[in-house]
């Protein structure tokens, strides 16, 4: 039976594995550094190209590559690129990609250490960055010049879940010559695939949902064969951004329940959103579930699910928003997502904190802005937990570090 033919739950479950002669059942961890040749021609012709083979764990694992096979798989991809983090795999695909003088147009609306990549970093290496508004089509067709290579966004968005029409930014960016990369991490291929939307290539934080329990740093590229293996991976191999076997391991155990947690994410998440609409205190909620979210129709059409972020405004700034952070007890008050423990961030002075005023502003990250991540508690005591801190009360459960 071919992937093709398989549903996503038996991919997650089962797609990439290969058993070595000792016929494990679960995935081997091949904790080396380096691999042993019969011969010297046989070292040579794999270095060459011309056998295949592991050579060195900096770019030949079995471990990484099962995990690789499996989420491309999963994505609908030729080829995917596991790498040491979610930043770094977006660095590997411009540094693998783009030269001096090209240009990428992106969505504002992404997670602020990407922002600092492309304005501060990239820039220093002769390629220029265009941001537009996430949802404004006619801005990104206007930022296309000769110079662009490659379009990327986010979607949903951090921390504001915009939701991008893929299909329409896939026929601009073709129609332009240039390619499409849509980061895919609040959603991972379980409630979204942009590939069959469109898109060229897709971007991984493996950190978050695909692990699921907050334990590694990693990330992944998923896309064409042709682009990863002719262009990606060469800057993979020289410079070395690789993913650990043990982090890929530990990927390949959380991509088995994906298909599991992420409905019960966006279930929990979906109660959350709808108990803050209307409460005391509270401005606006932003989640694409909800029916007046600007995009809730094309988020219908184009994710099977809206996901486990929730992120809304609270009267009273900054002050008002570190206190409620302060006061809730299920909540870890961390800036990672994804996990199976619900966390709470405040943007505008963690994850967007590089960014200018002025640019939180023009990405609509006010100072009352509080990120959730929903996990996989009781929706119940999560919403006991925010009540009793939007009341000013203490809670009744208490953090960890406080027994």
């Amino acid at each position: 039976m071919g992937d093709d033919d398989r549903g996503l739950n038996t991919l997650a479950v089962h797609a990439g594995q290969v058993r070595t002669a000792e016929q494990e059942h679960s995935e081997v961890l091949f904790l080396s550094s380096s691999f042993v040749f019969k011969d010297a021609a046989e070292a040579a012709a794999r270095f060459s190209g011309d056998a295949p083979g592991n050579i060195y764990s900096r770019f030949t694992n079995p471990t990484v590559r099962m995990f690789e096979d499996r989420l491309a798989a999963l994505e609908g991809g030729e080829r995917c690129l596991a790498t040491s983090s979610g930043m770094s795999a977006i660095l590997t695909l411009c540094l693998g990609m783009l030269r001096q003088g090209d240009h990428l147009v992106s969505s504002r609306s992404i997670f602020g250490t990407t922002v600092s990549l492309f304005s501060k970093v990239l820039e220093r290496f002769g390629v220029t960055t265009t941001f537009v508004a996430q949802t404004d089509y006619a801005q990104w067709e206007a930022a296309i010049g000769p110079a662009t290579r490659l379009l990327f966004l986010e979607t949903p968005s951090n921390p504001l879940m915009e939701v991008a029409d893929i299909r329409r930014l896939a026929e601009i960016a073709h129609r332009r010559g240039c390619l499409l990369a849509v980061d895919n991490c609040f959603c991972t291929p379980i409630l979204q695939r942009p590939l069959a939307l469109g898109a060229d290539i897709v971007i991984h934080s493996a950190t978050k949902y695909l692990d699921g329990q907050g334990r590694c740093i990693g990330g992944a590229i998923v896309g064409p064969a042709k682009l990863l293996n002719e262009e990606l991976f060469a800057f993979l191999r020289t410079a070395g951004p690789s993913m650990s076997p043990f982090n890929a391991w530990v990927f390949l155990k959380g991509l088995e329940t994906l298909h599991m947690r992420m409905p019960a994410h966006s279930d929990n998440a979906a109660r959350l959103a709808h108990w803050l609409q209307g409460r005391s205190g509270i401005r606006r909620v932003h989640y694409p579930g909800l029916t007046d979210h600007p995009q809730h129709a094309l988020a219908r059409s184009q994710q099977s699910g809206f996901g486990g972020i929730v992120s809304f405004e609270v009267e009273g700034g900054r002050s008002a928003a570190w206190k409620l952070i302060d006061a809730v007890r299920l909540f870890s008050i961390t800036a990672n997502l994804g996990d199976a423990k619900s966390t709470i961030t405040h943007p505008a002075t963690t994850t967007h904190h590089r960014l200018t005023e002025a640019q939180r502003r023009e990405s609509g990250i006010t100072d009352g802005l509080v990120r959730l991540s929903v996990g996989l508690e009781d929706g119940k005591d999560l919403c006991r937990d925010l009540e009793n801190a939007l009341a000013g009360r203490p809670g009744t459960i208490s953090r960890l570090e406080e027994r």
